[in-house]
Parts: structure tokens; C-alpha cells; sequence
């Protein structure tokens, strides 16, 4: 048995072209389950507003050194945070604002 789509030609081709898959789709799956753990949004949300060390970030959330370095490593990995280094000590730092602007989106969506 044959279903009849309610939508026509048009819409379905814009739908169907719209609807990300493949690659498009694998990347942003991996894009916003960066957004799925508390303690990345945390330190992402540090970092949006000062570039810091692990030191830092560590004392200022409250979270001990090993969990956020592991959490910038996973960060880093996901392009959301650049380092720069200063001598012997690494700043982490949002890589590109449309971070931040997810962020924000989210807050805002929410009603913060």
C-alpha cells in the first residue's frame, strides 16, 4: 500500500534538501554534545569571559585540575577552545564566538 505525502512536490524538496545527513548530520551530533555536560558548559561559560589556565579555571569552578583538564582536552578536540601559551603555563580560550553565541542562545531560549 502506497502512503499519499500531504506536503507537496516543493515542500518535500526543500525538507529533503534542508534535513541534514551524512557528515553534516555525524558533525553536528558531535558539535552539540559538547553542550550535553555540565561541566563543559561551565568552563566554556568561564571562558567566554576571560581566557585562563587550568589553575585558574580549577579554583574559580571549583572543580578539581584533573577533571578540567580532561574537559579541555575534549574541548579542544571539538575546536571550541584554542590555547596560547605563556611561558611555561597554557590560557585556554573560546575559539570563536558563535560559541559563546550558542550559549547565550540557549539562556535566552530558556527565559535567563
Amino acid at each position: 500500500m502506497t502512503e499519499t505525502l500531504l506536503l507537496d512536490k516543493r515542500t518535500q524538496s526543500m525538507v529533503e534538501g534542508y534535513v541534514p545527513a551524512g557528515e553534516i548530520l555525524s558533525s553536528l551530533v558531535r558539535f552539540f554534545s559538547v553542550f550535553s555536560d555540565g561541566t563543559r558548559l561551565r568552563i566554556l561559560s568561564a571562558l567566554a569571559i576571560s581566557e585562563m589556565c587550568v589553575t585558574d579555571i580549577s579554583r574559580v569552578l571549583r572543580i578539581n585540575q584533573t577533571t578540567v583538564s580532561h574537559q579541555l582536552r575534549f574541548l579542544k578536540d571539538a575546536g571550541m577552545v584554542k590555547t596560547e601559551r605563556h611561558g611555561k603555563i597554557i590560557f585556554y580560550s573560546v575559539a570563536d564566538e558563535v560559541v559563546n553565541g550558542v550559549l547565550l542562545k540557549g539562556v535566552e531560549f530558556l527565559g535567563y
